[in-house]
């Protein structure tokens, strides 16, 4: 059977997985149409039915159809039921004619959503999905396995921009907790030098204050000294 991909959209991918293993479905259809009269409407083909005895051989292929038709259900629906969040479409089946006049689903469809989204966790998580849709019959077929790895590289890809925006972020605030530590270091190393200047000169002042008290003190005591030995001379005298 064919396989199909629907694109929905520019930025919507559909992908059909689908399965009808086992079957030779264009002999399947021919050979089961030769046994169907040329009527132009359902209503004859049921006349035709009921009046035409089934042979062993048309029963047995009867009974392959519908064991057919079962397990292509199952298969379909087992990726509906795993698919949510990204089946677009489906089921749709396939169908041929038994030789008892009834439809039989030979092969069937469902449209799952391959786009790639914008975040990196986005794709992860969608990547996941994709492929728990694609592989959840028990029998997968040759596309489920093909639009399962495209799920795995998506998956694999989110993972590495993930990785690479993790690191760009942790660079940054490296970056920013560097410059911070390095102003912090500027403002110690500046901080002291200024203490120092101060105290230094408040220390130079202080000794030359003391120093010119100093000198005030013994100006004047040798100026109170000289005036006392003038008056005690002059007393003297």
């Amino acid at each position: 059977m064919a396989l199909s991909v629907t694109t929905l959209s520019s930025s919507l991918n559909s992908i059909g997985i689908s399965d009808a293993k086992g079957v030779d479905l264009p002999l399947l259809r021919d050979q089961n149409n030769a046994t169907l009269p040329k009527a132009d409407s359902q209503a004859a083909t049921t006349r035709y039915t009921a009046s035409k005895q089934l042979t062993e051989a048309q029963q047995q292929r009867v009974a392959e159809l519908q064991q057919i038709d079962r397990n292509v259900r199952a298969h379909e629906q087992a990726h509906m039921a795993a698919g949510h969040g990204v089946v677009t479409s489906g089921p749709n089946y396939s169908y041929t004619y038994g030789p008892d006049g009834k439809q039989y689903a030979i092969g069937g469809e469902v449209g799952i959503d391959t786009s790639y989204e914008r975040k990196p966790e986005a794709n992860i998580d969608k990547g996941i999905r994709i492929q728990a849709a694609a592989l959840a019959p028990k029998d997968p077929s040759t596309q489920d396995y093909r639009v399962a790895t495209v799920g795995e590289q998506m998956e694999s890809t989110g993972r590495t921009d993930l990785r690479q925006e993790q690191a760009d972020q942790q660079a940054e605030e490296q970056a920013a907790v560097a410059a911070q530590h390095a102003a912090a270091q500027k403002a110690q190393t500046e901080a002291p030098n200024g203490a120092s200047i101060s105290a230094g000169s408040g220390g130079s002042a202080n000794q030359q204050g003391q120093s010119s008290s100093a000198n005030t003190s013994k100006l004047l005591t040798a100026y109170g000294a000289s005036e006392t030995q003038q008056s005690n001379v002059s007393v003297f005298a």
